[in-house]
């Protein structure tokens, strides 16, 4: 006995179903790769605070040592 051709609407909403799968196949890996992408960002924002941080206590040391050793610019006139 030969096969029934498939309804013609059953086909079209098999291959929706398949390109939908592959969509929320593709999503799921987009969302892990935007959470990695957050957590470089993350790291970034931790590390430019810390760097900042170290910048501005150095900047405090440098001054303290030149008001110490009395060599502070003089700033030049307008």
């Amino acid at each position: 006995m030969a096969e029934e051709p498939d309804n013609l609407v059953l086909v079209m909403l098999r291959r929706l179903d398949g390109k939908f799968d592959r969509m929320a196949e593709e999503m799921r890996e987009m969302k892990g790769r935007l959470t990695n992408v957050e957590i470089v960002i993350s790291a970034l924002v931790t590390a430019d605070g810390r760097m900042q941080h170290a910048i501005d206590r150095m900047s405090e040391r440098l001054d303290r040592i030149e008001r110490r050793l009395d060599i502070t610019e003089i700033a030049p006139p307008l």
